[in-house]
């Protein structure tokens, strides 16, 4: 945001931080198991389908092209250990079509979530996503009741989930299984909501406050349980899954 030169290697090290301003850039899904989990994770695929439901137009040249950046699809999951507490963690990938919810991020969640509950291991999801998927139609509405529904049987065994909001959380993810966490932490400055600020502003023809939808304005209007900023994530991750080990 400060339009600063970063050095790539300064710019990794210091977790997709800017370090004149402090901006935060996205992160994928194996540079978050990178920093977050112990050696000997594994990446977990339940190997779902992919579907072209509605038959949009060039959708699967899309998703070469998106492939092609080293992504299977928007959502990598890995099984592991943060410092020797068990944990699966689902990472939403903003960079494949904005971390968009379709049939298979929405397969591939509840599988985890089901795997999870028979083995009884806590779920860590963190969200960059722009909402469900419109390339799939009301097939990605599907997933947000599918999604929720396989977060319910997982609570029910009075399991663990914990939420981190990264920018933006917004849309058809938010409206479901984004907002159903046990505990919910979020990132400096990310955007939360269903639909954005922007729109809202067109739509009842009024300027927002200062920080609307933004996290620090959440976390005090009780939305939140905390911001964590990313450096000081590990440690949260695991004093929590430590409270509730049991």
């Amino acid at each position: 945001s400060c339009r600063s030169t970063i050095n790539k290697k300064n710019f990794t090290e210091n977790l997709n931080i800017c370090p004149h301003c402090g901006h935060y850039m996205a992160m994928k899904g194996k540079e978050r198991f990178e920093y977050l989990l112990d050696d000997n994770y594994q990446i977990v695929s339940y190997d779902s389908n992919k579907f072209n439901p509605i038959n949009y137009p060039d959708y699967d040249r899309i998703r070469k092209k998106n492939e092609n950046k080293g992504l299977k699809e928007a959502i990598t999951i890995a099984k592991g250990k943060i410092k020797g507490q068990s944990t699966y963690i689902a990472v939403l990938e903003s960079e494949y079509l904005m971390g968009s919810l379709g049939t298979y991020m929405g397969s591939e969640l509840t599988s985890m979530f089901d795997e999870a509950r028979k083995e009884k291991i806590p779920v860590i999801v963190i969200v960059s996503s722009g909402g469900a998927r419109m390339q799939e139609g009301v097939f990605s509405l599907m997933q947000m009741a599918k999604v929720s529904q396989a977060v319910v049987r997982f609570s029910k065994e009075g399991l663990l989930y914990i939420i981190l909001l990264a920018h933006p959380s917004t849309g058809g993810v938010m409206a479901s299984f984004a907002s159903q966490g046990d505990i919910t932490l979020a990132e400096p400055q990310a955007l939360i909501g269903f639909t954005g600020p922007r729109v809202i502003e067109q739509t009842i023809h009024q300027k927002l406050p200062e920080g609307f939808q933004r996290s620090e304005k959440l976390v005090e209007c009780g939305f939140l349980d905390e911001i964590v900023e990313r450096k000081k994530q590990k440690e949260v991750f695991y004093k929590i899954l430590k409270l509730h080990d049991r």
